[in-house]
């Protein structure tokens, strides 16, 4: 089951970052699940489920917004344990 949160802003908000609002919703959901990843709140897994793409690629989408992969220190010792 999925749910969905609303978020308000501005019309003008997507439009001063350049963006259209779908892009910025999106960009809103991405930057989200990167700070609850960096705060070790969820996994790499989880947060590339949610987005619809691979682990690996949310990995490789975290250097672009300054995040280490290492982020979840604790999901790194339950990977080298279940490895």
């Amino acid at each position: 089951m999925e749910r969905q949160i609303a978020i308000s802003y501005p019309e003008t908000l997507a439009f001063s970052l350049r963006m259209q609002n779908s892009e910025f919703e999106q960009e809103i959901k991405l930057l989200s699940l990167i700070k609850l990843y960096e705060l070790g709140r969820i996994s790499s897994g989880m947060a590339a489920r949610t987005l619809g793409i691979s682990r690996i690629t949310f990995l490789d989408m975290l250097a672009g917004y300054g995040v280490s992969m290492l982020a979840g220190a604790e999901e790194l010792e339950s990977d080298f344990a279940n490895a």
